[in-house]
């Protein structure tokens, strides 16, 4: 039985749970369409973390149909569309998300990085400062991330720094923004901090080639000779073809 059928199955039974009689209470209970509706929107997200966009569009249009208005159906057809390329449709539920909740911190956090993503720096930045003013929202030090990098975008290195560090503040733990304090820091010759940033973002995730690079050049102005080689073995292995690993190269070579 695929997915689908398991939750048609699943709101039959939320709408017959309601329709069992006794003798002492005859008449019958009406169905939940709030249970069907976020039936079909968990149903619809199972096929987007899957990957599964153009499965995850039924559940998710049959969720608009028990609810015009529901904002978690929009939101989810709006990554549907986003993670399909098609800006337009993604742009429109969005919206219509946020006519539904326009105060929803989660919903304008998520349209602020799709528009980032669109380069609509200016749009994004605009609903990230709304989501930030969410007080009580549980990711509210990645809204201030998100501003960090709307900034950076933007060419504006002390607001991004600002925003990085207040992202810090409300979570220590965030790894893109402590690695993105490090570039700004090493960008401005600030190696002490920017290598302090460093470390701590290494205990929190894993590399890539630009963050091997920027260790690398940190470790050996620190004369940390083992991270130094360690890296650069890192960057060299994983990725060999890189700009990262050709400046390695070069810097080697001089």
């Amino acid at each position: 039985m695929n997915r689908m059928m398991i939750a048609v199955t699943l709101l039959t039974a939320i709408a017959l749970s309601g329709c069992v009689t006794t003798s002492d209470q005859p008449q019958k209970n009406k169905p939940d369409p709030d249970a069907g509706r976020d039936a079909y929107i968990q149903l619809g997200l199972g096929y987007l973390r899957e990957g599964e966009t153009e499965s995850a569009k039924a559940p998710l249009s049959e969720a608009l149909k028990l609810d015009p208005r529901s904002a978690a159906a929009h939101l989810a057809l709006a990554m549907v569309f986003q993670q399909e390329g098609e800006t337009g449709s993604a742009d429109k539920h969005y919206r219509d998300a946020l006519a539904s909740e326009p105060a929803n911190p989660r919903i304008l956090n998520n349209y602020g990085v799709f528009l980032l993503s669109e380069e609509r720096y200016q749009d994004a930045l605009g609903y990230f400062e709304q989501a930030a003013q969410d007080t009580l929202y549980g990711e509210r030090s990645r809204v201030f991330e998100n501003i960090g990098l709307t900034y950076q975008r933007m060419d504006q290195p002390e607001e991004a720094k600002a925003s990085f560090e207040r992202a810090l503040r409300l979570n220590s733990r965030q790894p893109l923004a402590l690695l993105e304090m490090a570039k700004i820091e090493f960008s401005q010759q600030n190696y002490v901090p920017a290598w302090d940033y460093y470390r701590n973002f290494t205990q929190f995730s894993g590399q890539n080639a630009a963050s091997l690079w920027l260790g690398i050049q940190l470790a050996r102005r620190f004369e940390d000779h083992n991270r130094a080689a360690s890296y650069a073995l890192q960057l060299r292995r994983l990725y060999p073809t890189s700009p990262e690993a050709q400046a390695l190269k070069a810097a080697d070579q001089s």
